[in-house]
């Protein structure tokens, strides 16, 4: 039995493909602030790990009320932290955010 060794295709149609305009102004504005709350979301969260394994013993450590604003604090901390230049993380996600959206870093 002979093997028929051409490739046949379907006609598929292709929808054309327009490239998007860049980002506006505000835009990016809210690309930055997002990865900027990105960034300090997760070094709260870092903060939030690395207290865990600090010990709370002591007259003056420990006890309900430190458990319950422990979380607050981390939060606070990676807020400051980001805010203060944070550890390069915010850059990273806002590329990545262009670049989902369709639009071009400035790298």
């Amino acid at each position: 039995m002979p093997i028929d060794t051409t490739i046949t295709a379907t006609p598929v149609a292709i929808p054309s493909v327009t490239p998007k305009a860049p980002p506006s102004a505000a835009a990016k504005g809210t690309e930055a602030k997002t990865a900027k709350s990105f960034e300090a979301v997760f070094l709260g969260q870092m903060t939030q790990m690395m207290m865990e394994t600090v010990e709370t013993d002591g007259p003056f450590g420990g006890g309900h009320g430190e458990e319950m604003f422990r979380g607050v604090l981390a939060e606070k901390l990676g807020t400051a932290i980001a805010a203060k230049g944070g550890i390069g993380l915010a850059p990273a996600v806002m590329a990545q955010i262009i670049k989902l959206q369709g639009g071009t870093t400035r790298d």
